[in-house]
């Protein structure tokens, strides 16, 4: 209704379906550009402002994969304890959508597992994202030492969808010994993938943090060789996008100091950080 409103006030259709699925017309797509730049306008405006302001007031609009919100609210929480005039936002959901909201520039800051390859971005390693063999406590393989990788790959094997940053991490990691993994089942989340550990359908590999919630114990982290996959979470923003003075603040705050200098690497400017906050 509100397109509909809009194509009215505008004159001209902005929107056209294609079997299921709608898309913008050209006028749609030309409006849309005219938008954001106007909303680029208001952006530079609201940070010229803040900055006047210092960090007594602004505001901090933040988007991360789902597995980052096992420490993603923690970090916010302790944000907006030191600066509580600051008003935040967090959203979590899928990569597909994280990615998409970075081309679009939307938010300030986004927490990934792994920096996009085809967006030009600025990518701050912030902490260490070990990548750990799980099965549930009474697994056959639960006590025993130094597993290879041939071991592992006769499980039936959990993993997330294609195109996950793990499921990628995990599949590189054996086909550098040049061993395929079959998955027994395909699942959308890691709190899944966990239950599924716990029934006895296999086994899986996840990041660590995932285990944030759950009691010492409850999962076997299984010692095997070429395990953890030693990975970062990042927190990813447009490399064209001029940081507010309060994601600076923020950015710097995860650092420890902000001592941390930017390293162009390919398409993306990765910078090394020197005060990781987790090991």
């Amino acid at each position: 209704m509100q397109m509909k409103k809009l194509a009215d006030m505008i004159g001209t259709p902005l929107i056209e379906q294609a079997g299921k699925k709608i898309r913008l017309t050209a006028d749609g797509q030309e409006l849309a550009r005219a938008t954001r730049e106007i909303f680029s306008i208001l952006d530079h405006y609201t940070m010229s402002v803040d900055e006047r302001r210092g960090l007594k007031q602004g505001k901090l609009s933040l988007m991360a994969i789902t597995t980052a919100s096992y420490f993603a609210p923690r970090l916010l929480g302790e944000f907006v304890k030191l600066y509580p005039g600051i008003d935040v936002s967090l959203r979590v959901t899928n990569k597909e959508q994280v990615l998409a909201s970075i081309a679009e520039n939307l938010d300030d800051l986004y927490f990934l597992g792994q920096p996009p390859e085809d967006i030009d971005v600025v990518a701050t390693p912030i902490m260490d994202n070990p990548i750990v063999v799980l099965a549930a406590p009474d697994h056959p393989l639960a006590n025993k030492k130094k597993i290879t990788l041939e071991q592992l790959a006769r499980e039936p094997w959990l993993m997330r969808e294609k195109g996950s940053g793990t499921r990628i991490a995990i599949e590189r990691r054996f086909a550098e010994s040049g061993i395929a993994i079959h998955p027994r089942l395909e699942l959308g989340s890691n709190e899944a993938i966990k239950q599924a550990i716990l029934a006895g359908l296999g086994i899986s590999a996840l990041s660590r943090h995932a285990l944030t919630l759950n009691q010492p114990g409850q999962f076997a982290v299984l010692d095997v060789v070429g395990f953890p996959i030693l990975r970062h979470w990042y927190a990813v923003y447009p490399a064209g996008r001029q940081l507010s003075v309060v994601a600076r603040a923020f950015l710097d705050y995860l650092l420890g100091r902000g001592e941390a200098a930017p390293v162009v690497a390919g398409k993306r400017k990765l910078r090394t950080s020197v005060g990781a906050l987790e090991q």
